[in-house]
């Protein structure tokens, strides 16, 4: 009964590597088939293709990790005397870009299809506001650093010193007269609205014709923040 129970599992076993064979028989004849009426080239050509749409793929999903580049903010002044400010500027369209001031957080947003993006009503510290953003996806993370933009938040109206005249009411009896003082540096001075020069100290001075009789002058003094000083002095040339 035994020797009869091991026969039929031994002939089990012949019938599935027969089918094992056979199946591998009939792959191989299809190949060479394939091969005799098409030629080796079109199994080169499957072969590459298939390792091409494989490689295609996985350049795919190596770019997908690749982080977002670093944003470009936009200020468009150096100084300020408003206590906030809109900061723009430009990225990869819909990543997510947060911004920093000083190194702190103050907000994220989302970047438009066009590419832009705008934080609107950002309070500044007296004295120098750095900024900086990053951008940033769920799929491949955050990017670089954008390069640092520092923006100088100042409410104190610049000096404005006069040594020439050096009094508001002058009586003179010649009619070219120089107007000379100092400010701070990279301020701009006017006169009547005429320009004077001024030095990187400071110092200024213009050349100016005077009427007979009472000349009323204004200096102004204007500096980055747009803060104003202004002094009105009387030139009178008498003859």
């Amino acid at each position: 009964m035994a020797e009869f129970k091991r026969s039929r599992l031994d002939r089990k076993n012949n019938e599935q590597i027969t089918k094992k064979t056979v199946f591998l028989g009939f792959i191989t004849i299809v190949l060479a088939v394939v091969t005799l009426v098409f030629g080796l080239p079109l199994l080169i050509k499957l072969s590459v293709f298939l390792g091409q749409d494989r490689n295609k793929k996985q350049s795919e999903s190596e770019i997908k990790k690749v982080p977002p580049i670093a944003p470009r903010l936009i200020i468009p002044y150096e100084a300020t005397n408003s206590g906030e400010i809109k900061v723009s500027g430009f990225a990869e369209a819909k990543v997510t870009v947060e911004l920093f001031k000083n190194d702190v957080s103050v907000g994220k947003t989302e970047v438009t299809e066009n590419g832009d993006f705008t934080f609107d009503k950002l309070s500044l510290n007296e004295g120098e506001n750095k900024f900086t953003a990053m951008a940033s996806t769920e799929e491949s993370g955050s990017g670089d650093d954008s390069k640092a933009l520092v923006v100088v938040y100042d409410k104190k109206a610049p000096e404005l010193i006069l040594t020439n005249p050096s009094e508001e009411n002058l009586t003179v009896d010649y009619a070219d007269f120089d107007i000379i003082g100092k400010s701070e540096s990279g301020s701009s001075v006017s006169v009547n609205n005429r320009i004077a020069s001024i030095d990187n100290e400071g110092n200024f001075k213009l050349k100016w014709q005077l009427n007979t009789g009472k000349n009323e002058l204004e200096v102004t003094v204007r500096d980055l923040a747009g803060n104003e000083t202004k002094k009105k002095i009387v030139i009178t040339y008498s003859l």
